[in-house]
């Protein structure tokens, strides 16, 4: 496996990812609440992101994350049952993407996040066991994940952040 993505299991270890989805939200919106606006640009550790890149790194991970499940199931759907089409994930730049987040307000990344992640769980709700085992093959890591991996690995990465985000909080 995949470096990083054996990190962010290991951080969800034999935990269901959707409680943990679920939590995300409630603790970034506490978060956001609570953290001093002059907080905001410090990073998490010497040269690591700010509380205002994680939160926004964190939204665009939800869009990200909704747009490639949704490819990956209707790819499989459209290829019936048997399983034999593979959908290749388009990678993006998780670098360019950033590069505008200092000058984002990230109160409005978190409302952002927030209202993304209710829609990506109220839509992982409804799907049947093929949807959940439906597979992409991702061109960088050279890796085929599900559904379900990719579900579990977002959970990780969730905690990834919130630790960082929990460092900063304590100042």
């Amino acid at each position: 496996m995949d470096p990083y993505l054996d990190r962010l299991a290991g951080l969800l270890g034999e935990r269901d990812p959707i409680p943990v989805l679920t939590a995300t939200p409630v603790r970034l919106d506490s978060f956001a609440t609570s953290l001093p606006e002059d907080a905001w640009d410090r990073p998490w550790r010497p040269g690591g992101w700010s509380a205002r890149r994680i939160v926004a790194h964190l939204c665009d991970q939800e869009i990200g994350f909704g747009f490639r499940v949704r490819q990956t199931v209707a790819a499989a759907g459209a290829e019936g049952a048997d399983g034999a089409h593979e959908h290749v994930a388009q990678p993006y730049d998780q670098d360019a993407w950033a590069r505008p987040y200092d000058r984002l307000d990230a109160t409005v990344a978190v409302q952002g996040f927030v209202g993304l992640r209710a829609w990506n769980l109220a839509w992982l709700a409804r799907l049947d066991l093929n949807d959940w085992l439906a597979c992409y093959r991702h061109p960088e890591r050279g890796t085929v994940e599900s559904v379900d991996e990719a579900v579990r690995f977002l959970a990780g990465h969730d905690l990834n952040h919130l630790t960082q985000l929990d460092l900063i909080a304590r100042g």
